[in-house]
């Protein structure tokens, strides 16, 4: 695994570098043709973490590489306007000047920034003049369990102040019962309600029980035109995990083969430390490919996972650990 350090990628929408997922008709031929051979799933994610290292300049390179892929994100009950202002110079700044200086990325940023809808205007004003986009959490987030109306219209509030990326969570009953049409339909409409800010389908995979629901889920949500397709909210017992997420991309990966279209990926949930980071994009990289190691196609859901980036940083220049508390997100 090697990149380049100098020639950090700008934030950009899916549809400002190829053409935008439009969906398909439903084909529930190909949806029940859909299997996960989980113990062959367990064992190949199993052995990543041993089959592929980086070190040094390298290992730097590709820690720089993920700050540009993460949806810097703060979904709590006592967000404030400050701590939101705080986040959004965090994401123009990811890492001390000096440092980004020192490894020639001086103009480094994050993906996006993600909030809640009341924190979206605030979110937007603080980012004003950078090319990063705010991304809302949305649709009754995290249960969707809210009057199907107010989750449509949910979305349109948040468009309408500013918010580029919507965040939508499914109706996890839809996949437990197997009802196929209802989750596209309710994709297709909050895909509609989106307009031109591009959505990403949370599926909330630790409540989807196999690992062959949440492959077919993945691609009724990308033929309802999903841009990107998500692990999990944040909030449920189980986020993301490496053979959840190698079920997503290889659906990923078959629906680019069969359409033509590329959809996004977004592991998020207890993605904290620099090395899982660093395995999730070695995943990329070999189910995928280079193109999905943009920012544009990839994206993490994190928060803590910058601090932790930034000790790592700090210790390849200096050879020493700083304390975790010198790297607050806010």
């Amino acid at each position: 695994m090697q990149t380049d350090i100098r020639t950090p990628t700008p934030n950009l929408l899916p549809q400002l570098t190829h053409a935008r997922n439009p969906g398909m008709v439903l084909d529930l031929d190909w949806v029940a043709s859909v299997q996960a051979n989980t113990s062959a799933i367990e064992r190949r994610a199993a052995t990543l973490g041993g089959r592929r290292s980086v070190k040094k300049e390298y290992q730097a390179a590709w820690l720089l590489k993920a700050i540009s892929l993460i949806d810097l994100t703060t979904l709590s009950g006592d967000d404030t306007p400050g701590r939101v202002q705080r986040l959004c110079a965090k994401a123009r700044q990811p890492v001390r000047a000096e440092m980004l200086q020192t490894l020639g990325v001086p103009n480094l940023t994050v993906g996006a920034v993600c909030v809640y809808h009341d924190m979206v205007e605030t979110a937007v004003r603080a980012l004003e003049g950078s090319t990063i986009p705010v991304a809302a959490v949305s649709t009754g987030f995290p249960a969707g369990l809210s009057p199907w109306h107010l989750r449509l219209a949910e979305i349109g509030e948040s468009v309408k102040v500013g918010a580029k990326e919507i965040d939508i969570v499914i109706s996890r009953r839809h996949v437990l019962t197997g009802n196929w049409q209802a989750l596209y339909d309710e994709m297709r409409e909050m895909r509609a309600a989106c307009g031109a800010a591009h959505v990403k389908a949370i599926l909330a995979t630790g409540e989807l029980q196999t690992l062959r629901n949440v492959a077919r889920a993945s691609l009724v949500c990308m033929m309802a035109g999903a841009d990107f397709i998500k692990t999990s909210t944040g909030k449920e017992a189980v986020n993301a995990t490496l053979p959840v997420s190698l079920t997503m991309i290889r659906a990923i990966r078959d629906y680019e083969a069969r359409t033509g279209f590329k959809v996004g990926y977004k592991p998020a949930g207890g993605i904290s430390k620099a090395k899982d980071a660093l395995l999730y994009l070695a995943l990329m990289k070999d189910e995928l490919g280079h193109p999905w190691l943009q920012p544009e196609l990839f994206r993490f859901g994190a928060s803590s996972l910058l601090g932790d980036i930034e000790r790592q940083l700090e210790h390849y220049l200096t050879g020493h650990y700083s304390a975790a508390n010198r790297h607050a997100m806010g």
